[in-house]
C-alpha cells in the first residue's frame, strides 16, 4: 500500500470546512468555563486541524471518493477520529491540562457526524448516479421456446405432489393453484427450497409452470433466482410465488403482544430486517444474522421485482396471511440487474427537445416500483388531478414528501446543470407523455422543464383541466416571452402556495 499519493483537493477542502465549522459550533453554542473560548483554544483548533488533516492523509481518505469503497470512507473516517481522539488526549493530560477533554470529545463527536453527512449524502448521490450494475449477461436469442412434450401423472405421483402442496401451504392454497394450472400434465415443476443450483438443473423449457411454496421473504440472490426461472420458462409460461406483505407483518406483530409493547417490537423488526438491510454499513452485517431469511417486502417491490424479470402479473391474490401472485414470463429480464434504492434517485424524463435528461429527486417509492408505472395505470387508471388512483407504489414517508415537495428539491441540480427552470411544465416519464395529446405533446418540448409547474398557478380539478392549463401556459411563452410568462406565473404560483395552500399530490 502507498502511503504518498495526490490527494482530492476537492475533499481536502470540504474536509477543512467541516473542521472549522465544527469548531465554531462548539466553542461559540456549548456552555463553556471561559469567556473567550475562541482566544483561549485558537492555538490547539489549528493543530487539531494540522493532525487531523495528516493523519486523514496517511489513512488515505483523501483520495478520491469514487475511487474508494464505501466501507472504506466510512473506516477511514472512524479511525482519523480516533486516532485524532487518543492523541490530543495524551497532550491535554500531560501538557495542556488547563484545556477541557469534554470540549475534545464534543468536537471529535462533531467531526466525525458532520463528515459523515457529507459522506452519506455522497453515497446518495453516487447511487443516484451510478446505482445500475450489469451482473446478468445478456441472453442468446431464444430459439424453440416452447414447453416439450411431457408424461401425465400417475395416480400416486398426483396424489403425493397434492400431499406436498398441502404440507408447505394449506388446503386452500390447493384449490387455488388448480383453478389456474393442471398439476396433474406433468409440464409443472413445484418446489419448496430457495437452493439456486437445484433450479439450474433443469432443462430449459422443460416445464410451462413453476410454483414456487417458500415464501420470497426467505429467497436469497432473488434477482439471480428470477432471472433463472425468466430462462427455463417457454414463452408465455406462468409463475407462481407467494410473499408476506409489510402491511400483513405490522397486523401480526401488532396483535401477537399487548399494547404498547406491540409498537416496541414492531419499531425493532422493522429496524432490523427492513431498515439496517438497506443500509450499506449494516447491510452484510444483517445478511450474515439472517441468512437472508425473513426478510420484509412490500406488495410493491415484489411485483415490480417480477416486471423487471421479463413477468406480466396476472393475478394478486392473498391466502390467509400471504399474497400469491400469478405471472407469465413475456419478455427477457432487463440487461441491468443490480440495483442499489439509495435516498436519492435519478428518474429518465423528457427535456427540451424531446431528449431525456435525467431528473433528481428524493426517492418517495418502494423499491423497483419503476417497472410498475403501466400496471399501476391498468390497474386503477388515474385520480381527476392527474395523480394514479390508489398508487402503491409510494411509501408514508413518501407521501408526507410529496405533499409538500421536499422530494423535488434536488431537482435544484437539473436547474444548475441547465436542462430545467424554476417555472415550466413537468418533466414527464414516457408512460406519462404517451398520454398526452399530440399537439401538447409538441408544444411541451420546445422548452425546458420547470420546478413548479403551471397548473398552480391556475388550480386545476382534473387530468383535462391539467392539460389545458399547460396548453395555456405554452401558448403565453410562444406569444408573450418565456422569462415575462414565467415571471408572472412564479408570483401567482407563490401566492397560492403562501395564502391558498396549495400543496404537492
Amino acid at each position: 500500500m502507498k502511503i504518498f499519493y495526490k490527494p482530492s483537493y476537492f475533499y481536502l477542502v470540504i474536509d477543512v470546512l467541516i473542521l472549522v465549522f465544527s469548531l465554531y459550533v462548539v466553542l461559540d453554542l456549548f456552555p463553556l468555563t471561559t469567556r473567550t473560548p475562541f482566544e483561549k483554544y485558537f492555538g490547539p483548533s489549528i493543530l487539531y486541524i494540522l493532525f487531523w488533516i495528516l493523519f486523514s492523509y496517511l489513512l488515505q481518505r483523501y483520495k478520491p471518493l469514487k475511487k474508494q469503497l464505501i466501507i472504506q470512507i466510512t473506516l477511514r473516517l472512524f479511525y482519523a477520529s480516533v486516532a485524532n481522539f487518543i492523541v490530543f488526549f495524551a497532550l491535554i493530560h500531560f501538557f495542556f491540562k488547563i484545556y477541557s477533554g469534554f470540549v475534545l470529545l464534543t468536537l471529535i463527536a462533531g467531526s466525525f457526524n458532520v463528515n459523515y453527512i457529507f459522506i452519506s449524502l455522497y453515497i446518495a448521490y453516487r447511487y443516484a448516479v451510478d446505482y445500475n450494475e450489469i451482473i446478468i449477461k445478456p441472453k442468446k436469442e431464444r430459439l424453440n421456446a416452447f414447453v416439450k412434450p411431457s408424461i401425465h401423472l400417475d395416480r400416486q405421483s398426483f396424489i403425493q405432489l397434492k400431499e406436498t402442496i398441502k404440507l408447505h401451504s394449506t388446503e386452500k392454497v390447493l384449490r387455488f393453484l388448480e383453478m389456474y394450472i393442471d398439476l396433474s400434465d406433468g409440464n409443472t415443476l413445484v418446489y419448496v427450497n430457495n437452493e439456486v443450483a437445484n433450479l439450474k438443473m433443469n432443462p430449459n423449457y422443460q416445464y410451462s409452470s413453476i410454483v414456487q411454496l417458500e415464501r420470497v421473504n426467505n429467497m436469497r440472490n432473488i434477482n439471480e433466482k428470477l432471472s433463472i426461472i425468466n430462462e427455463k420458462l417457454p414463452d408465455n409460461g406462468i409463475f407462481i410465488c407467494c410473499f408476506e406483505t409489510k402491511s400483513t407483518r405490522k397486523k401480526k406483530i401488532l396483535k401477537r403482544y399487548p399494547f404498547g409493547l406491540n409498537y416496541i417490537f414492531y419499531f425493532l423488526d422493522f429496524l432490523f430486517k427492513r431498515v439496517m438491510p438497506k443500509i450499506f454499513i449494516t447491510r452484510q452485517v444483517c445478511d450474515f444474522i439472517t441468512g437472508g431469511r425473513n426478510r420484509i417486502f412490500t406488495k410493491a417491490e415484489v411485483l415490480g421485482r417480477l416486471y423487471c424479470f421479463g413477468f406480466k402479473v396476472t393475478l394478486v391474490k392473498k391466502i390467509g396471511q400471504l399474497t400469491y401472485v400469478i405471472s407469465q414470463r413475456i419478455k427477457q429480464p432487463e440487461l441491468v440487474q443490480k440495483r442499489n434504492y439509495g435516498t436519492l434517485i435519478r428518474l429518465r424524463r423528457f427535456g427540451e427537445d424531446k431528449k431525456l435528461i435525467q431528473v433528481y429527486k428524493i426517492r418517495t417509492m418502494h423499491p423497483y416500483s419503476e417497472y410498475l408505472q403501466s400496471y399501476v395505470y391498468n390497474l386503477n387508471s388515474l385520480n381527476d388531478d392527474g395523480k394514479f388512483n390508489k398508487d402503491i407504489r409510494i411509501t408514508t414517508m413518501g407521501r408526507l414528501m410529496r405533499k409538500y415537495w421536499i422530494d423535488e428539491l434536488p431537482m435544484i441540480f437539473n436547474i444548475l446543470k441547465g436542462e430545467m427552470k424554476i417555472v415550466g411544465v413537468r418533466p414527464l416519464s414516457m408512460h406519462y407523455f404517451s398520454l398526452y395529446s399530440k399537439e401538447l405533446q409538441e408544444k411541451r418540448v420546445k422548452f425546458k422543464p420547470g420546478l413548479f409547474p403551471p397548473f398552480y398557478a391556475d388550480m386545476p380539478q382534473s387530468m383535462d383541466e391539467i392539460q389545458a392549463s399547460e396548453m395555456k401556459y405554452l401558448v403565453a411563452c410562444e406569444q408573450k416571452g418565456e422569462f415575462k410568462t414565467d415571471m408572472k406565473y412564479f408570483l401567482i404560483i407563490l401566492k397560492n402556495i403562501l395564502i391558498k395552500k396549495a400543496r404537492s399530490g
